[in-house]
């Protein structure tokens, strides 16, 4: 019988001592949700905040493609050494309030060189100075221009989309525009990393309370009220995928850490991939919280081979 990996005895030693840093570590800061936004901004970006920080990639190029609706219209490539076997389109987390692409330029760079892949991250409107549905307006605007321009621009036409937490969010709800206008035959597949896909809350984020483990009840709230969505029901399919029609979607890759309050969502989605006839594969990390594969750990190391596994198989 396959080990439960939601098991405490699943988690590897090294693990619960990294678990024990971070819970910690998050006792030690203020709620981020009680630090102003533009504070924990800077603090995200100098490696203050919850998570470590990076420095960008001097190799990678915002690539200005135009805006077509109000947002930045810039879309950050990282290249591979070689010619490229495909585009993977990334989208980046943070509640849609926080993050910006060249944090992930690190991930960005190992994807480009152990894939052989473009990578392309798009830049959006933040919550909440810009509401609902700003960001993912922004996101479906990159997609469109990437997937007129990939064949001439980049000689390549295998398209894959991706990100974590709001970024998974953002790559599900794009699909799903990208669906409906019948713009989606070059996609091949999907990477949906520890997504938030419900904006009501499944049953584990709104049950896990107060405990500071990077993400908890209180701060999924705070981004919903940021996203400002007045009248807008959170059953809306583009707000909250997990209440979509799924159906005709390529193969996704789903991960996520034992110990993330959306692990439901990974869960649920995950299940209604399949059931709606498409292929989808889950991967749970023991021990993981959520953003575990930001840190330098060896958890975090086996999520990104995962990654790149799928990413090549499906690109080849």
């Amino acid at each position: 019988m396959q080990k439960n990996p939601f098991k405490k005895s699943s988690i590897l030693k090294k693990d619960l001592e990294f678990l024990e840093a971070i819970k910690k570590d998050q006792l030690e800061k203020p709620r981020l949700q009680d630090v102003p936004i533009p504070l924990a901004r800077k603090a995200r970006d100098t490696g203050e905040g919850t998570f470590p920080s990076y420095p960008a990639n001097p190799e990678a190029v915002d690539l200005d493609i135009g805006s077509t609706n109000g947002g930045p219209g810039i879309v950050r490539l990282t290249y591979p050494k070689s010619d490229p076997i495909g585009i993977y389109i990334h989208i980046h987390g943070g509640g849609f309030t926080f993050g910006r692409p060249w944090h992930q330029d690190w991930r960005m760079k190992k994807i480009a060189d152990k894939v052989g892949c473009i990578t392309a991250s798009i830049q959006y409107r933040l919550t909440p100075e810009n509401s609902w549905p700003a960001c993912l307006d922004d996101c479906e605007v990159a997609a469109d221009w990437i997937i007129e321009s990939c064949n001439t621009k980049f000689g390549t036409d295998k398209l894959i989309i991706g990100g974590e937490s709001a970024g998974a969010h953002l790559s599900a709800a794009t699909l799903l525009r990208l669906k409906k206008r019948k713009k989606i035959d070059q996609f091949v597949g999907a990477l949906l990393t520890y997504g938030w896909f419900d904006a009501n809350l499944t049953p584990s984020a709104a049950n896990w309370g107060d405990e500071p483990l990077v993400l908890s009840t209180p701060l999924l709230n705070f981004f919903v009220e940021n996203l400002n969505l007045k009248n807008l029901s959170k059953n809306d399919p583009y707000l909250s995928p997990l209440h979509a029609d799924l159906r005709h979607l390529p193969e996704a890759l789903f991960q996520c850490g034992t110990l993330d309050p959306l692990v439901d969502d990974t869960s649920f989605m995950a299940a209604r991939w399949k059931s709606a006839g498409n292929d989808a594969n889950t991967i749970w990390y023991p021990g993981g919280v959520h953003g575990f594969d930001i840190f330098d750990s060896e958890l975090a190391n086996c999520a990104l081979n995962d990654v790149t596994n799928f990413l090549k198989r499906k690109f080849s």
